[in-house]
């Protein structure tokens, strides 16, 4: 019997089980993917997340993780650009989430694949978990790290900005020298849209609609794609002549945007379970490993779950409140023309620093995001 039971192998499971095994904990994590697999995500690594990273013993040089040196925002015909004060990194969550929960699995956490939890309650001091397999599983104590897919009985609020539809393609460029180094956001009617390089020479267009303007199209992604294209000079210029890497792009709807969980109900809920940043940010998978590690610390102090989830909450609020403000104006035909018309450097940097985890919530990291120089 475990001590501890971890549901989902994402960044936050896998980080935390591994902060646990390595305190002396018994883990046992389950994973319903049986092996390597793709995710919805931006694939920005901020310096908060290799941080984290560098902690938990990821070599991210040795797994091909890509340099990002200059974030730029287009929309329609105006570009502004301007760069990062660290190296960010990109790397597809396929490689990254292996390398985090074979790292768990070194530390002495037990991990099962292919494994899906189906129902969770309470059960004595405890927890009864039921799985897909027909096993029962028993623990003391829950982490709840299914990402943005929630467990049958434990949905997550709505949050402030919940009609949003989130898609990920792969493209093999045909000029990505020119991508090199660069993290670009394109701006277009009802959205917001994300390109930058990932390992294997290939580029991560990761984007964010309104389901309603997606329905009006008839919920058909060629009809989104075609809308991108016209919408967005900047990014038809970067798809001409490319070449999709999969016939269907992933696909997710309903992403709590702006939810911050104040309350645990017992359970150690990590990353999008806990707290739910828009996709513009880059700070996620911060924000995931940044949970693991909290909870991690508190558990082994003898602290609730309770209290984490509160301390959680105090920390990440600000950051996702401005966020989601800054996610809903992107997307806002008024705030996003404005926007739009004042890509200056000094606002770009301004909106960067605002929707970083505060410096005095993290262990460790630095302190500043973005240098005062520069412009693109």
């Amino acid at each position: 019997m475990p001590q501890v039971l971890i549901i989902g192998g994402g960044l936050a499971g896998a980080a935390a089980a591994t902060w646990l095994a390595r305190d002396g904990h018994e883990v046992q994590l389950l994973e319903r993917e049986r092996g390597p697999h793709d995710k919805v995500c931006g694939e920005f690594l901020s310096f908060e997340a290799q941080d984290e990273l560098r902690a938990l013993g990821i070599d991210l040089a040795a797994l091909g993780a890509v340099p990002i040196e200059t974030v730029a925002v287009e929309r329609r015909q105006s570009r502004g650009a301007t760069p990062l004060a660290f190296t960010g990194l990109s790397l597809s969550r396929r490689v990254l989430d292996e390398a985090v929960l074979a790292g768990a699995a070194a530390a002495g956490a037990r991990i099962q694949r292919g494994i899906r939890a189906t129902t969770l309650r309470r059960s004595g001091a405890g927890w009864k978990v039921g799985t897909d397999a027909g096993e029962t599983l028993w623990a003391p104590d829950l982490f709840l790290a299914t990402g943005k897919h929630d467990l049958r009985g434990w949905r997550r609020p709505p949050g402030p900005q919940p009609d949003m539809i989130g898609f990920k393609m792969y493209w093999r460029l045909a000029d990505s020298r020119s991508l090199e180094r660069t993290v670009e956001l394109h701006l277009f009617p009802s959205g917001y849209a994300g390109l930058q390089m990932v390992e294997g020479d290939r580029a991560n267009l990761c984007l964010v609609i309104h389901k309603a303007a997606f329905t009006a199209m008839g919920g058909r992604w060629e009809a989104l794609l075609a809308h991108l294209r016209e919408t967005c000079p900047g990014l038809a210029a970067r798809l001409s002549g490319a070449t999709p890497w999969h016939a269907r792009p992933l696909a997710i709807a309903a992403i709590p945007y702006g939810l911050v969980q104040r309350q645990s109900e017992g359970v150690w809920r990590l990353g999008d379970q806990a707290a739910v940043i828009p996709s513009f940010t880059g700070e996620g998978m911060s924000l995931a490993l940044h949970s693991a590690r909290q909870a991690a610390t508190f558990f082994t102090a003898g602290r609730r779950a309770e209290a984490y989830q509160q301390r959680l909450a105090r920390d990440l609020s600000g950051q996702v409140r401005r966020s989601t403000l800054l996610s809903r104006a992107l997307v806002a035909p008024f705030p996003q023309a404005a926007i739009g018309g004042m890509l200056h450097p000094t606002l770009m940097r301004w909106m960067l620093r605002a929707t970083r985890i505060p410096a005095g919530a993290r262990t460790g990291g630095k302190a500043g995001m973005l240098s005062p120089r520069g412009s693109g």
